[in-house]
């Protein structure tokens, strides 16, 4: 996949480094000429470029882009102006840093596809849910486990979970199946809430905007989910 990772400080470097390891087209983006330098060996590409300027990043291939995330943290005003110049690409995917709950509350009201906080969640974390196209979260257990929401795969739907064999062809444990629903906080902006749907048995049919909740080994997931 191509993602374009906009502001190099310490989360928006990780990401990008860690993102191009695992073998997909990285363009980092910063207005500081030390930090782009500092990563153009470590990441696809580099540019140096304010993306708070609709002018400039007109220049950025968002049309061949699958996923654009805003890491800025510096500066919640220089966040903002980004994630709105980017929405007014037409993205096909935007997720943005938020830097304090009334932060979060303005992202929301953009209208931004996914929030970010690196204060709990790790660069790490983040590039393992944008690795495997469906992936939505994943949670380390240490070792070779892990726990990860994800789409269900087109052809499951309909499908009861002993019909699928999760266990039998997979070598994976289904926890419980989730939905997302949405619904308008008091300032108008549109929030998601989620459903769990409790713990998962054999005669659970999977539907087609259920999120699976599966547990096992990395490969195996991997596996499963391409």
């Amino acid at each position: 996949m191509k993602f374009i990772v906009v502001g190099l400080g310490s989360f928006g470097a990780s990401l990008a480094k860690k993102l191009t390891e695992k073998g997909h087209e990285v363009i980092g983006v910063d207005k500081n000429m030390s930090k782009v330098d500092a990563l153009k060996e470590l990441v696809t590409h580099t540019i140096c470029l304010d993306c708070t300027d609709t002018q400039a990043v007109t220049h950025l291939p968002f049309r061949d882009t699958n996923i654009v995330i805003v890491a800025i943290g510096e500066n919640e005003g220089a966040n903002v102006m980004a994630t709105a110049v980017i929405k007014q690409m037409g993205v096909k995917r935007l997720i943005s840093r938020a830097l304090s709950p009334l932060h979060e509350t303005v992202l929301q009201a953009m209208g931004v596809d996914e929030i970010v906080h690196p204060e709990e969640e790790t660069a790490e974390r983040w590039a393992k849910k944008l690795d495997l196209e469906g992936v939505l979260d994943s949670f380390e257990l240490g070792g070779e486990y892990s726990i990860i929401e994800a789409k269900v795969p087109h052809k499951y739907v309909g499908m009861t979970v002993a019909e699928i064999g999760f266990r039998k062809n997979y070598n994976l444990v289904l926890l419980t199946t989730m939905n997302v629903t949405e619904e308008r906080s008091a300032i108008g902006a549109t929030k998601k809430v989620i459903n769990v749907h409790g713990v998962a048995s054999l005669s659970t049919v999977i539907h087609e905007e259920d999120i699976v909740v599966i547990y096992g080994n990395k490969k195996d997931l991997n596996s499963f989910m391409r």
